[in-house]
């Protein structure tokens, strides 16, 4: 991991990334959504609304027929709001788990919709920072005879490094987002981040396997 977050260093970003306009509102939102003394009202509130402008700006790119498909647990909390603008969207989702042996991660539920071949697949997880459990998302969708070019992953934050690394192993993978990071940590966390968001979302303590991105194993 240390070598891939440094092979990307001083790199363009790739040209599928595609970050929401920081208007005021959004760098607004930003800050209250990143400072952790944020209650977790405002920051449920704030998220669902960047979630909603984030779902609106990635739909200007897809025709019609679309599919939603959410990374748990964080991923999930996107749903309301492809349903608010997608009445009849049909969502999917993929639980993916860190091996705490290996540090790999795993793929340990699936539920996909008929025939999702067939549409554009919009692929939720609210962060991503290294990209490791997106990548076997996307991989996922693939074995399931998703064209690469119809998947578009729409993530909250992200940190360079994910995305680089999703942009180099998915060149025809469409990346959205409201704001790029440039750095992770040591524990390959986003800086300055956003914290653990399915925690902040849920009110709960993250299970040490879950697979959001500001746990061990990112999206």
């Amino acid at each position: 991991m240390a070598a891939l977050a440094s092979a990307h260093q001083c790199h363009p970003l790739p040209k599928t990334l595609s970050v929401l306009k920081n208007t005021p509102q959004v760098k607004g939102m930003h800050t209250i959504i990143r400072d952790k003394e944020t209650s977790r009202d405002e920051f449920i509130f704030y998220s669902k609304r960047l979630m909603r402008l984030l779902i609106e700006h990635a739909l200007s790119f897809l025709p019609f027929q679309i599919t939603g498909v959410s990374i748990l647990r964080a991923g999930e909390t996107m749903e309301p709001a492809l349903r608010a603008v997608c009445k009849d969207v049909r969502i999917g989702t993929i639980l993916i788990q860190t091996n705490r042996y290996t540090g790999e991660p795993e793929l340990h539920y699936l539920r996909l919709p008929k025939d999702i071949s067939e549409d554009h697949v919009i692929l939720m997880d609210c962060t991503v920072s290294t990209g490791a459990a997106a990548m076997m998302a996307v991989r996922v969708l693939l074995d399931h005879d998703v064209p690469e070019d119809k998947i578009f992953l729409l993530s909250l934050l992200m940190a360079e490094m994910g995305v680089h690394s999703v942009a180099y192993a998915f060149p025809q993978v469409k990346i959205i987002t409201t704001a790029v990071d440039k750095k992770v940590n040591d524990l390959f966390r986003i800086i300055p981040g956003i914290g653990n968001f399915g925690d902040r979302y849920f009110g709960t303590d993250a299970p040490p396997d879950w697979s959001d991105e500001e746990d061990l194993l990112d999206s």
